[in-house]
């Protein structure tokens, strides 16, 4: 018999949760654009884990490295039509921490849909620019 031995490399034990899905969606069922970005997932077929985060919330960790990917400030990734923007939040100038707090509490703030590609993530919105996020 043989043995053989299974060692993981360098970029296998640096990646994150986040990024070792090949393509990671946070989704909001009810939502058409992120329905959208399914079906756009769907028809590449793209492997993809799908993360229903008002089902699951994001921690203020997953927020943070979400954010990291992105590119964004914390206030960029709230949904500001949200009602519970419009009672809780409008007007207030929050900082970063504070924002991260607020849609770890309230999920329905973060905008979406988010894909999670490597260590990059995009808001897919339009849907269509997932397309070009895949290549």
């Amino acid at each position: 018999m043989i043995k053989t031995k299974t060692t993981k490399t360098k970029t296998e034990t640096t990646l994150s949760p986040l990024e070792r899905a090949g393509v990671r969606l946070y989704h909001n069922t009810r939502c058409s654009k992120s329905r959208d970005v399914c079906t756009i997932l769907e028809k590449k077929k793209v492997k993809t884990e799908i993360v229903e985060y008002l089902k699951t919330p994001l921690t203020q960790a997953e927020i943070k490295e979400l954010l990291k990917m992105l590119g964004l400030k914390a206030v960029d990734l709230v949904r500001k039509k949200e009602p519970i923007f419009l009672e809780k939040y409008e007007g207030k100038n929050l900082t970063e921490a504070q924002w991260i707090k607020a849609m770890a509490q309230n999920p329905i703030l973060i905008e979406r849909p988010i894909v999670v590609k490597g260590k990059k993530a995009i808001i897919g919105r339009p849907p269509e620019k997932v397309l070009e996020f895949l290549k």
